[in-house]
């Protein structure tokens, strides 16, 4: 019952910024997709640049964002050749992205901050740079497909800042370079401007949302079957053939790649489909709506599992 009251205060300024997102859209009339764009061109280039040269790299890491990144994308592909014929519009595309990924960033990483001790939230942390890769490559891939060629998605997908920003960053950390202690401030400045704006712009989403024609009950029986089920039930085979045959990974390992499956929907769900205009009313609702259902999913699976020491 701790649990509960702790997450719901740590939660509670998201909402608070979901919140503010909304009333900036539809009263302020602020763009959205400049925010949008803000976010993957900008900000999330910078704060992958910066954390990819911060970690210290582990081979013995390494399997955390290989199979995050791999299950993922593997999910994404399989929902839309599966699901093509359920929807005719970008729904199809947007729903394929959001099952592949989860909001480990600007849900996660408050959460395992919370639940985690400094050691394993740093693995955490590392762990979702393959969720933004995802994103920005796979995810994006697939969410372009609904307004564009495969050839035209691919495009777009080489342009994105973010992917050599992580290259240029991870050759810089193997060549051993490290973020210089003067900018490591606003290097944090940058990830909570980064959390803030990923959160409003659920709110900002929700703006010209229709009940009738964006509530899809099949939409998001689909996308909370993914991702409540499929992601928590697949890390969990892997914890238990792990502990029991191969022991080739460590309880902290397993902590993070638990808390990586229960995080809600991905808040750049939304991002992507405002950019790429791909339904993100419809997106945006079913996100908002797995956030809220996970203040009380996520301490029940916590208590089923076990909880965390």
């Amino acid at each position: 019952m701790n649990l509960f009251f702790i997450l719901l205060g740590k939660i509670a300024p998201l909402y608070v910024n979901i919140i503010i997102g909304y009333v900036l859209a539809h009263y302020f009339k602020l763009k959205r997709d400049s925010i949008a764009f803000l976010l993957i061109y900008i900000l999330g280039p910078f704060v992958v640049f910066f954390a990819t040269l911060s970690i210290d790299i582990n081979m013995q890491l390494v399997f955390l964002p290989l199979f995050v990144f791999i299950f993922g994308s593997t999910i994404a592909f399989w929902i839309l050749h599966h699901y093509k014929t359920h929807w005719k519009d970008a729904s199809l595309n947007t729903l394929a992205f959001t099952c592949g990924t989860g909001n480990t960033g600007y849900f996660g990483i408050p959460l395992a901050m919370i639940l985690l001790d400094p050691q394993s939230a740093n693995i955490y942390i590392f762990a979702t740079m393959a969720s933004l890769l995802y994103e920005n490559t796979t995810g994006f891939y697939v969410t372009a497909k609904g307004n564009f060629t495969a050839k035209q998605s691919l495009v777009k997908v080489l342009r994105l800042p973010l992917l050599y920003a992580f290259i240029f960053g991870l050759m810089l950390n193997v060549a051993g370079v490290r973020t210089p202690e003067m900018i490591v401030p606003y290097f944090e400045g940058l990830k909570w401007a980064y959390g803030i704006l990923g959160m409003m712009m659920l709110g900002m989403g929700m703006k010209g949302f229709n009940l009738e024609e964006d509530f899809d009950k099949r939409y998001i029986k689909v996308a909370y079957f993914y991702k409540f089920l499929v992601w928590p039930a697949s890390v969990l085979l892997i914890i238990f053939a792990d502990s029991t045959l191969f022991q080739a990974l460590n309880e902290e390992i397993y902590k993070v790649l638990f808390l990586i499956s229960i995080v809600p929907l991905a808040g750049n769900t939304v991002t992507l489909a405002v950019l790429l205009k791909a339904k993100p009313e419809k997106a945006s609702f079913t996100v908002l709506l797995s956030t809220v259902i996970s203040i009380f999913y996520i301490p029940l699976v916590l208590y089923l599992y076990g909880g965390f020491n």
